[in-house]
């Protein structure tokens, strides 16, 4: 299968990048920084996995950076895995206007535009393709400083199942894994004491894993997932 990676330089995105890879994918991974990670995966996948910078913060040049020059019509695509995204975290009362479109930008505006074209391609190639977006626990139980970054996560929930809902009949899937907090560079800014506490609501008493939620992605992009759409899969250590 041929697979649109989005966040693909670190993190969950690349541990997806790592198993769709080692599944025998192809995958096409986007992502802003070109780090040492994404050069391994070129060295061990040469023939497998493609690399392009670009900054999805540029709603108005994604079309052209993703479509027009790196994933073209010419390309039967079977899947788009929705990962890049970062959070803006502040109570509300600090609520910055510039900081939230920045972070909608990456986190909505973008994934929207590429879920359009994604499912373009897929129409043109006749392709019962698989959309997957990548949300968060935030978006359905309250973290004390993230309300604006659950709101992108809520949105984008909501729009995946409309997406399912408007081309499941021509065989095109869309669904959202929801991982809990997970050790990645988007929670390092955390304490420890803040860490323990998190892990401490969830059934587990451990942070998610991020093969766990990888393999989530693997799944629902697989045939094995045929009959699955519009919904939100929870890999969150037990936390709701």
């Amino acid at each position: 299968m041929n697979i649109l990676v989005t966040g693909c330089s670190r993190g969950v995105g690349l541990e997806i990048c790592n198993l769709l890879l080692k599944n025998e994918n192809i995958v096409f991974g986007i992502a802003r920084g070109y780090t040492e990670d994404v050069k391994t995966l070129e060295k061990e996948f040469n023939d497998q996995f493609f690399f392009k910078s670009a900054d999805l913060a540029d709603t108005s040049n994604v079309h052209r950076l993703v479509f027009k020059e790196f994933v073209t019509n010419k390309i039967c695509l079977d899947g788009f895995v929705n990962n890049a995204a970062f959070a803006y975290d502040d109570i509300i009362t600090n609520l910055n206007l510039k900081s939230l479109e920045a972070m909608y930008a990456v986190n909505v505006y973008s994934p929207m535009i590429l879920t359009k074209y994604a499912i373009r391609n897929m129409l043109l190639h006749r392709t019962k393709g698989s959309i997957v977006h990548i949300s968060s626990i935030c978006a359905h139980t309250g973290y004390k400083g993230l309300a604006m970054y659950a709101s992108s996560k809520g949105a984008m929930e909501s729009f995946s199942k409309n997406t399912a809902r408007e081309w499941g009949e021509l065989g095109i899937r869309s669904n959202t894994v929801v991982p809990g907090f997970m050790e990645t560079a988007m929670s390092a800014n955390l304490s420890m004491e803040q860490k323990d506490r998190i892990y401490k609501r969830t059934s587990l008493k451990n942070p998610t894993n991020v093969k766990s939620v990888a393999e989530t992605v693997a799944f629902l992009l697989s045939n094995k997932a045929s009959s699955i759409t519009g919904q939100n899969v929870i890999v969150d250590s037990g936390t709701i």
